[in-house]
C-alpha cells in the first residue's frame, strides 16, 4: 500500500471517528478549507460542523459504524450504518440507514464528498444517485 492510499484512507477514519467523537473541532484537520460536500450542496468546513450539530441534536446517541472501506488511489468510497436514532425501531426490527459516501483527498485532508443515505426514507425505498462523472478533472 502506498503512502498516499492509506493516507486517504487514515483520513476518512478520522472523520468517522471525528463524528462519533463529537469533535467538531477534528474538522479542521480532516477537510479541506475549501471542501466542497455535494450532498449539503455547500462549501466549506463550517457547513459541515453545522449540519453535524443539527444531526447531534436530533439524534443524541447516533454514530457511524464503518462496514467497507476502499481506497484507489486519493478516492475513498465508504460503506457505514447508521446507528442510535433516536427514533429508529428496536435493533433488528427494521435495516439500519445506511451511507454510502465517495471522497477525494488532496494533501492528507478530505476536499470533496459524494453521499447517499438511506436516513429518512422508508424501508426499501433506496436514494436516487445523481450522476456525477468522478473521473473527469474538469470539475475540479
Amino acid at each position: 500500500m502506498t503512502d498516499d492510499v492509506h493516507e486517504a484512507g487514515a483520513v476518512g477514519l478520522r472523520m468517522y471517528e471525528a463524528f462519533n467523537g463529537r469533535d467538531l473541532a477534528a474538522l479542521e484537520t480532516v477537510l479541506a478549507p475549501d471542501f466542497v460536500s455535494h450532498p449539503l450542496r455547500a462549501t466549506g468546513i463550517e457547513a459541515v460542523a453545522d449540519a453535524w450539530s443539527r444531526m447531534f441534536v436530533a439524534h443524541p446517541d447516533i454514530h457511524v459504524a464503518v462496514e467497507d472501506m476502499l481506497v484507489d488511489g486519493n478516492r475513498v468510497a465508504v460503506h457505514s450504518v447508521l446507528r442510535g436514532l433516536s427514533n429508529s425501531a428496536p435493533d433488528g426490527a427494521e435495516p439500519a440507514p445506511t451511507m454510502m459516501e465517495i471522497f477525494r483527498v488532496q494533501h492528507g485532508l478530505i476536499t470533496e464528498l459524494w453521499g447517499l443515505s438511506s436516513l429518512g426514507r422508508p424501508a426499501g425505498q433506496v436514494a436516487r444517485p445523481v450522476a456525477v462523472n468522478l473521473l473527469d478533472q474538469s470539475s475540479r
